[in-house]
């Protein structure tokens, strides 16, 4: 065992790392003994060979071009007819079910006679009279409460300033109307807001 020892350690003894300078690069040269074996070892470059260009013919270039040319006049025609479509909102769309069972829920139109289609002539002539009537003397009442109203302030406005002015306020008790709604309030400490988590479904257009 001591022999093997000595001789390794001689071994080790007799290998030499050097370097040799040179005009354009630095290399290291590892030799043991008087012959040496010239392993080098060079600087790392990482890089890569360049690739050898390929040379396509050009007929297949101008088809590349031409595929490429009509499949972006098919996405513009696309996008011109669908421009005027809007996008779809699910809540005003009608359910399947509801389309499925339209021939059930049809009516067929009832026939109307035309002694029935005079005889609702009529009543809608009679009903537009009568209607008219009642506007006439609503607006007659109105009128009359209106200018003897008048006539009563100009009255007591002879009478006195004083009771004109009061007579002609507003007053609030005529029509009670109270509302409740939310109270200034400070905020409360360490309160958990209750928006909990939702799961957007939107759909994406």
């Amino acid at each position: 065992m001591i022999m093997i020892r000595v001789g390794l350690t001689a071994a080790l003894c007799r290998l030499c790392i050097s370097d040799v300078q040179s005009s354009n690069t630095s290399t290291r040269l590892i030799s043991t003994g008087i012959s040496p074996l010239f392993f080098k070892a060079s600087t790392c470059l990482y890089a890569e060979p360049l690739k050898k260009k390929k040379r396509i013919d050009p007929a297949i270039l101008k088809q590349r071009e031409e595929r490429k040319k009509k499949r972006l006049e098919k996405q513009i025609r696309r996008l011109e007819r669908n421009a005027k479509q809007l996008k779809p909102i699910d809540e005003l769309e009608v359910p399947l079910e509801l389309v499925d069972g339209k021939k059930e829920r049809m009516r067929e139109a009832a026939v109307i006679t035309p002694a029935v289609e005079e005889e609702r002539a009529l009543l809608t002539k009679d009903w537009t009279r009568y209607k008219r009537k009642q506007h006439l003397k609503d607006m007659q009442m109105i009128d009359r409460l209106m200018f003897a109203q008048q006539k009563a302030l100009d009255e007591l406005r002879q009478e006195s300033e004083e009771l004109y002015q009061a007579a002609i306020q507003i007053n609030p008790t005529l029509l009670p109307f109270t509302v409740r709604g939310p109270v200034k309030t400070p905020p409360i400490k360490g309160y958990d807001s209750p928006d909990g988590e939702y799961t957007d479904v939107s759909k994406k257009w």
